[in-house]
């Protein structure tokens, strides 16, 4: 093994241990800062397109000091503190009107730890009772390109972990785990898989973009499947740049009432390709007409800079959202976005992408499956399931 190999491993073992601790109790054994500062010393040392970017400014005993990368650099040139012939997987941007950004990993031990981890416990209050999972996306591929199928695929056999039928081992590519294929969505599959979870007395957690919902909804055609109690559905990415579009708040709306599903069961999710985090929709804003507020885990700090020089804007102020990810180990632990955000109490306002920037979201992915709602979905029932 490289001492540079060995380094990474020990700094993966240091963050893995910083968000055990910090989600147990919030005491750690060491400060976000000083474990930032570390990762920040390691990248500058191992990953050329930083140290370039670094050049003439040195780091001093803060890891703020360490340039932001955009994220754009990511499908500029290679992002990492490892030689290509050590990638496991390479996880690719959707919908970049300049070309797909890459971002290459070494290990996937950290990304799968905490991902799942802050996913348990926004999605299900840190339970460790058992779910149904259902994907309404299409299959994680064996490629590995899509950072959010990966996402899916580990919770669903963390919290499910098992075959859909009750019997035998979780197999990530069991017919009705994943209800998108090319221009179709399995109805059917959705409704077996609640019927199940009803029959076992437990949840589902239904995985989707908000495109993918929207699909649900043109093939529900006013029917409805109504949930379990207890259930929850996971929703990602927006309508930026599609062929069609939904307001937030009626998209809400309609999901609730097509799944019998309270408001505080629509739960959304922020991450991105260029990030190992994701945020979650931890309720609504105080005085932002009804946005939801998006909560980091301890592990991601996420500031509003002004667009100009990228100082800190005050909070309540908009400003473009510059994140440091402790676990992009092997990456860049500064990425800056055009993504405009409002920092407020308990966390974030998403207000969406800066105007004029390029197109991006993982709800394009679904959409790249066909430009039109599926013709071949199984045809809806009328009434409930």
């Amino acid at each position: 093994m490289t001492a540079e190999r060995a380094a990474s491993d020990a700094l993966h073992a240091r963050v893995r241990r910083f968000a055990r601790e910090s989600l147990a109790s919030g005491a750690t054994s060491e400060s976000f800062r000083e474990l930032a500062l570390a990762l920040a010393r390691h990248q500058l040392a191992h990953n050329p397109l930083l140290a370039r970017l670094a050049a003439d400014r040195p780091l001093g005993a803060d890891a703020s000091e360490l340039p932001a990368l955009p994220a754009d650099a990511f499908r500029l040139g290679r992002v990492a503190c490892f030689d290509a012939s050590e990638d496991c997987a390479r996880f690719h941007t959707s919908g970049t009107t300049g070309g797909a950004g890459v971002h290459p990993f070494r290990t996937l031990a950290t990304y799968r730890e905490l991902s799942v981890a802050w996913g348990r416990r926004r999605l299900l209050g840190g339970s460790a009772a058992r779910a149904t999972v259902l994907a309404l996306a299409a299959p994680f591929e064996p490629e590995r390109r899509s950072s959010l199928g990966f996402m899916m695929q580990e919770l669903m056999s963390e919290i499910d972990g098992r075959a859909l039928g009750g019997a035998g081992r979780f197999d990530p590519g069991e017919p009705g785990r994943w209800l998108l294929g090319p221009a179709a969505l399995d109805l059917d599959a959705l409704r077996r898989g609640v019927e199940r979870a009803r029959r076992a007395a437990e949840p589902v957690l239904l995985l989707a973009t908000s495109f993918a919902l929207s699909w649900l909804l043109d093939a529900l055609a006013g029917a409805r499947v109504p949930l379990p109690a207890g259930s929850v559905v996971m929703q990602t990415g927006g309508f930026k740049g599609h062929v069609r579009t939904l307001d937030d708040a009626a998209l809400a709306d309609a999901v609730c009432q097509a799944l019998s599903l309270p408001r505080a069961g629509l739960i959304g999710e922020y991450g991105m390709t260029e990030l190992s985090s994701q945020l979650y929709d931890g309720g609504f804003a105080q005085g932002e007409a009804g946005q939801s507020v998006f909560v980091e885990p301890p592990w991601l700090r996420v500031t509003a800079v002004d667009p100009i020089d990228f100082l800190p804007v005050p909070e309540g102020e908009l400003g473009l959202a510059c994140f440091l990810d402790l676990a992009n180990v092997d990456s860049a632990l500064r990425v800056l976005t055009q993504d405009q955000v409002r920092r407020v109490p308990g966390g974030l306002v998403l207000l969406g992408r800066r105007p004029g920037s390029q197109l991006r979201g993982c709800s394009l992915a679904a959409e790249a499956l066909a430009s039109t709602p599926p013709a071949s979905a199984a045809p809806a029932r009328n009434g409930a399931a």
